[in-house]
């Protein structure tokens, strides 16, 4: 069992352990123990809190006193440090971010050389290290640190490249959403440079507002945007860059599963789909019919982009992703990438000819109901007793026709309950009935 690492790195409230300056400075000692092994060479990368700068130089100065360099990018999405990554054959990559959560919170993402998150051995390595005495290399032996001036334009003509040379965006006008996230000063750009004409909100940071009113988990602004200035689709991003949420032109938000809806029905009609679609125990179960439909495979992983990867590797597929907007396109990417899997869709708009309401013709979704209970304390649900008879009790009623589950999220003190049926009246008695009965376990 891992004691910092969770899900998706490690994650917390700024100030409180681990996320402390003195923790930041000793996993820096540690990471550089690790991976010096193989290279001397780290990037660090971040997204826009204000407390990034501190746990950069926290970090930086760890890294080097156990003898490895440094190669700081200053703030950028999180794909982007695994395309650096592989790109400067750094042995790899740190992300400083808390992804979609508020500014108070901030966390620690690792790539690997290959650009892929590290495996559970690493991560055990690292924290092996953490317990470990903290010594400084003899003085001719500390690492050194530089900075990457050109790292935003590397990342975007990468992504500009992985769009066909010869289709254009012009014609269409998009409503991008960055969150006031890492993506402020790329995504704008990307799409434009392909010839979009582009309205960019939440491209402001001050430190403190990411994710505060705008980006994936905040799709409100977007859609008021998208309708106000009569574009075609609206994008937006998390504070990280690693996920996406869409609004077509009638103002309708839409999910990472139709996302892949429309991506793995357009690589299946253009002759380019091979395998099946990999999504997670939350994806919607129409979506699961309408890719049996279709003829295409689908499989669920645990939530979290991690495993969604896993199981791509582990059936050769290479497209999947989560409802939240985390999608990998393995024939692009090895890791989530909100603008590419952007650029996925509006290649399937361009040359299909259609709007993204009409790409998702064919998705009739079951209706789903999520909700969150905070907690002191994370415990796993399925492990309570009275819990257990509350889901079965639940599954009697649904008799077939939809799904229960009750998960601990792996990022934040949260018990996650999810509800699907065939009818909206059935959802909701079902799942007020586990929200009061977690409750209930919750007071004790």
């Amino acid at each position: 069992m891992r004691k910092y690492f969770g899900t998706d790195g490690i994650r917390g409230k700024v100030g409180t352990t681990p996320i402390t300056p003195e923790f930041m400075l000793k996993l820096g000692w540690a990471a550089g123990q690790v991976f010096k092994e193989k290279d001397k060479k780290i990037l660090i990368g971040k997204d826009t809190r204000i407390s990034g700068y501190m746990f950069e130089s926290a970090l930086e100065s760890g890294i080097v006193a156990a003898g490895a360099d440094v190669r700081l990018v200053g703030p950028m999405p999180t794909p982007a440090i695994a395309y650096l990554t592989r790109t400067f054959r750094a042995s790899a990559g740190i992300v400083i971010s808390a992804s979609h959560n508020p500014y108070t919170d901030n966390g620690i993402k690792f790539f690997s050389a290959e650009g892929g998150k590290v495996s559970d051995e690493i991560e055990e390595r690292i924290e092996y290290y953490l317990d470990q005495p903290m010594e400084v290399v003899e003085s001719s032996l500390i690492g050194r640190a530089k900075r990457i001036e050109d790292a935003a334009g590397r990342y975007i003509e990468y992504c500009k490249g992985t769009f066909p040379i010869g289709l254009q965006l012009s014609g269409l006008k998009i409503v991008v959403d960055c969150a006031d996230g890492a993506t402020y000063h790329v995504a704008p750009r990307v799409f434009s440079e392909l010839g979009a004409d582009v309205i960019a909100i939440g491209i402001k940071p001050d430190g403190l507002n990411i994710n505060e009113v705008s980006g994936a988990t905040k799709p409100e602004l977007l859609r008021e945007t998208v309708l106000a200035e009569k574009a075609d689709i609206g994008i937006a991003l998390d504070g990280d860059g690693d996920r996406l949420i869409l609004v077509d032109h009638n103002g309708v938000v839409r999910d990472g599963d139709d996302v892949l809806y429309v991506i793995a029905n357009h690589l299946m009609q253009t002759g380019r789909f091979s395998g099946g679609v990999v999504g997670t125990l939350m994806s919607n179960f129409g979506l699961e019919l309408a890719f049996s439909e279709s003829g295409i495979g689908f499989s669920r992983a645990a939530v979290g982009d991690r495993y969604v990867n896993e199981k791509l590797v582990q059936h050769g597929w290479v497209l999947g992703g989560e409802p939240s907007g985390h999608i990998v396109c393995r024939s692009i990417t090895t890791t989530g990438d909100g603008i590419i899997a952007a650029l996925q869709v509006l290649r399937a708009m361009i040359e299909e000819e259609k709007t993204l309401e009409e790409l998702l013709k064919g998705l009739v979704k079951f209706p789903q109901k999520l909700k969150n209970i905070r907690v002191e304390k994370r415990f796993v649900p399925t492990e309570v007793p009275s819990l257990q008879k509350a889901i079965a009790a639940a599954n009697e009623r649904l008799n077939g026709l939809g799904r229960v589950l009750l998960r601990a999220s792996g990022t934040e003190p949260l018990i996650r309950v999810m509800v699907e049926g065939r009818d909206d009246e059935t959802v909701d008695e079902l799942i007020d009935y586990l929200v009061d009965e977690v409750n209930a376990v919750v007071a004790g």
